[in-house]
């Protein structure tokens, strides 16, 4: 009975993973996609298939406009297809447009102005950013914006902000040139600088000072197996009832505040991305699906709230990478058009297709690494242990 019941336990488990990491994946797949296909069909755009998944179909519809609306068996993306498309990566097939009637010419991708095709292509990462968006700001209007001011009240002793002269009662006004006006976006912006002088700006008593000081490295486990580096400059701030407010932010002020949650996220995205090049932080913590899945089972337990967070971060990051100027993915797409932009004539199809070759390449060396870090979490699913 006991191992019955630990299976069962294990497997009810999995399945609440599972249903959270295609509910999490659908509905970015999902936007990101309409991105593509709404911005298609205002161009005048044929579109013939909107998918979500690969492979066999498992259900699917055609409406008035002759699109086939369709979920597929593997649920690890989707695609949008064109009239015109040949292939996956969606290159020009000139000899098909030059036998094409003019009525069909007028409903191909390849066939529209670069403008129209660009706005496509860009229209699926520019979804994701909105979603993001639109959760922050509902959650942001909903629930509230909890902050602290960026008050410093205490300095621990022999810690880097000691040696750059803090003190109790500093308010702090700025890091590293950008505003802050609460203690977390003090504490994101030192986490996200391990090794970096960052120079900030203090209110002393109505005297403003810049101090500069240098956060030092501390690697912290994260739930995965993977070690976080982050920055830590060793100042405190005492949160209590009355020092912490709750206030709902207005629509105006909401999407605001959207943008700006949005904004951090790439930016601290890139900032991490460039301190893997440089050796600053570890690529440990660029993972896969299972990475993905594990996150979405967690947060689901939490609540609601935190898995519509993860909706949006996920929405930001699927979006930014798919800006990455590699063939393949949409920043590719942009790449090549904006080098026919500067040109006024398209490569090659010979030269796309050894960009694709490329892309195709890279994509999937970053999707066997990220899923080689992952494998601790499979080894704890297997065996239970962390």
């Amino acid at each position: 009975m006991g191992l019955l019941s630990s299976f069962a336990d294990g497997f009810g488990g999995f399945l609440f993973v599972l249903f959270s990491f295609l509910f999490v994946l659908t509905v970015v797949v999902f936007v990101h996609e309409l991105g593509h296909f709404l911005v298609a069909r205002w161009c005048g755009v044929k579109v013939k298939a909107f998918s979500i998944g690969f492979g066999r179909e498992i259900f699917g519809f055609v409406d008035r406009y002759g699109t086939r609306w369709r979920i597929a068996w593997i649920p690890l993306g989707g695609y949008v297809k064109f009239m015109d498309d040949d292939n996956a990566a969606s290159m020009a097939p000139t000899d098909r447009l030059k036998q094409m009637s003019p009525e069909e010419r007028a409903g191909a991708f390849h066939g529209k102005p670069l403008w129209q095709r660009a706005a496509v292509v860009a229209a699926g990462p520019v979804a994701n950013f909105l979603l993001a968006i639109a959760i922050f700001a509902l959650m942001f209007s909903l629930l509230g914006v909890r902050s602290t001011a960026p008050r410093v009240d205490e300095v621990v002793a022999n810690s880097p902000a000691a040696a750059a002269g803090f003190m109790p009662g500093d308010v702090i006004l700025e890091v590293g040139g950008s505003k802050v006006e609460n203690f977390t976006e003090v504490l994101r912006a030192v986490s996200a600088s391990p090794g970096r002088e960052l120079a900030i700006k203090v209110d002393r008593g109505g005297d403003v000072h810049t101090l500069r000081v240098t956060p030092e490295r501390q690697e912290v486990k994260d739930t995965f197996g993977g070690t976080i580096v982050r920055g830590i400059i060793g100042i405190r701030r005492v949160t209590t009832p009355e020092t912490m407010e709750l206030r709902r932010a207005g629509p105006l002020e909401a999407v605001w505040l959207g943008v700006r949650e949005t904004n951090f996220i790439i930016t601290s995205t890139l900032s991490y991305i460039g301190d893997v090049i440089v050796g600053r932080q570890n690529a440990d913590q660029l993972g896969g699906p299972i990475r993905i899945a594990e996150v979405s089972g967690q947060v689901a337990k939490v609540g609601p709230e935190a898995l519509l967070n993860l909706i949006a971060v996920i929405s930001v990051s699927i979006g930014l990478i798919n800006l990455f100027p590699i063939p393949l993915l949409d920043g590719g797409h942009l790449l090549f058009y904006a080098i026919e932009g500067l040109r006024r004539k398209p490569l090659s199809e010979k030269t796309q297709e050894i960009g694709f070759r490329i892309g195709l390449a890279l994509v999937l060396m970053l999707m066997v690494f990220a899923t080689w870090n992952d494998r601790l979490i499979v080894w704890r699913w297997l065996t239970g242990n962390s």
